[in-house]
């Protein structure tokens, strides 16, 4: 795509007079965008026929035209929706098949619809005006994950499994805690798709080539028809940047970070050593030799389809990084890795959601190992600042040696004796039984944004009334 606005009739190539030969077949390979910009071609017919609608209102083109150039879009975006359109690589992009066909249709009032316009801030339109629907599909797909998070999060209020830092067991939590924090981090993604939204809803249509036109259009008119909140107020940026695909890049980036966490923990949790989950058939495979296997490749492809999204961001920067002022041809290569990574993100978060509504969660197995590890050590300490009146750094002390004396022994903290505890300090009284047990541990924890099932109750209720309302 360039800044050709030849209005000719053609049908080999777009280029009229300039040159005389036509391109080489290596030529033609590199330069032809259609094979991935027809995926354009609903934004592109939009935007045709809010700029025609402009021309008519301004004066520019005739009512004449103007009706004869909206019915033949109708027509062409038909036979593209019914599969019947032939898209041709010598007229190299979408821009360019539409308007061919649309002559083949019309006639001569075709070749007036590119009045005032280039396909430079055609483009810039198009691809704006498609990123925003992606994000608007993205944001929906994304809500209906944390609904499936929130519902197995009521569910699961009082399911008691290991928290975990450093993957090794700290403290018990509840599994309906642990879901909802990932229900936050889809939902500042949630808030960074809003934003890029509001930044990018600027019309680059009527910047034309670069430096705009001196036709007496109505940018206003044509923003509004497509939604924009306002024009862009810069042909050169309108026509030369790609920000907003970048920050679209950037946001399902962070997004794939946080779905490939969860992927990773459906992994280690599905295995015969945790056993804390069992993912549904329906995104379960087998082995070919080993009859037992059950094999949770969903998550793992999404776990690795992450990495395709961070290629796409480091490709398209790589892009963009050395261009001068305004369009270059590289910028082309603007659109497969958008393409591809809001289809894999797309893919990734369906896909999530799916096994987080069909999974079926251990909690005997998440019960039994939230006790592992002494994870009540801290309530153990806690008790003894609270009780005994201890500085936490003495209380941390006495709990350290409770916590040796019970790996000696081989056995929980709460199977120590009475004597045992006073062992190590002697105001201990059988009062620290009421903290040691998981039910009663991550009962306590109360405060604000903390693990109690009440307080996973109300976390639900809020995460509702924030995210699904």
């Amino acid at each position: 795509m360039s800044d050709n606005n030849n209005d000719s009739n053609t049908t080999s190539t777009i280029w009229g007079a300039r040159f005389s030969d036509g391109p080489s077949a290596v030529m033609e390979e590199i330069n032809a965008s259609i094979g991935f910009d027809k995926r354009l071609y609903a934004q592109d017919i939009r935007g045709s026929r809010a700029h025609a609608q402009m021309l008519v209102a301004q004066g520019i083109l005739t009512e004449a035209d103007g009706k004869s150039i909206l019915q033949g879009l109708d027509e062409v975006e038909g036979e593209i929706v019914a599969g019947t359109f032939e898209f041709s690589r010598t007229l190299e992009d979408i821009h360019m098949n539409v308007e061919n066909r649309l002559r083949e249709k019309i006639g001569d009032a075709a070749g007036r619809l590119h009045t005032a316009r280039s396909r430079n801030d055609q483009v810039a339109t198009d691809l704006k005006l498609w990123v925003r629907d992606a994000l608007d599909g993205l944001d929906d797909a994304l809500k209906d994950l944390q609904a499936a998070l929130i519902e197995r999060a009521e569910e699961h209020a009082a399911t008691v499994m290991p928290g975990f830092t450093h993957l090794q067991a700290a403290q018990p939590v509840t599994l309906g805690h642990h879901l909802l924090a990932y229900t936050e981090m889809l939902g500042r993604d949630r808030s960074r798709v809003r934003d890029c939204r509001a930044r990018m809803n600027e019309s680059p249509l009527g910047s034309a080539a670069l430096a705009g036109t001196s036709f007496p259009i109505d940018r206003d008119m044509t923003a509004k028809a497509l939604g924009f909140d306002q024009p862009t107020q810069n042909s050169l940026d309108s026509v030369s940047d790609r920000d907003f695909a970048l920050e679209y890049l950037s946001l399902l980036s962070i997004l794939s970070v946080h779905l490939s966490r969860m992927a990773e923990e459906m992994v280690i949790w599905a295995s015969q050593q945790f056993a804390f989950i069992r993912i549904s058939d329906d995104f379960s495979s087998g082995s070919s030799i080993m009859p037992q296997k059950r094999n949770p490749d969903a998550s793992e492809l999404v776990r690795g389809k992450a990495g395709r999204v961070f290629g796409a961001l480091m490709g398209m920067l790589t892009v963009m990084k050395g261009l001068p002022l305004t369009y270059g041809k590289d910028m082309q290569e603007d659109k497969e890795p958008v393409f591809d990574a809001s289809d894999t993100a797309e893919l990734c978060v369906a896909a999530m959601a799916g096994m987080y509504k069909s999974a079926t969660f251990n909690v005997d197995n998440m019960k039994r190992d939230a006790g592992k590890g002494f994870t009540t050590a801290t309530d153990l300490a806690d008790w003894c600042v609270r009780v005994l009146n201890l500085p936490f750094r003495d209380a941390h002390h006495v709990t350290g040696a409770v916590v040796k004396l019970a790996e000696d022994k081989n056995c929980e903290l709460e199977d120590l004796s009475l004597e045992e505890f006073q062992s190590i300090n002697p105001g201990i009284t059988d009062e620290i039984y009421s903290v040691l047990g998981v039910d009663n541990s991550v009962s306590s924890r109360t405060s604000l944004g903390g693990t109690s099932p009440q307080n996973v109750l109300a976390q639900v209720a809020n995460a509702r009334e924030r995210f699904l309302a």
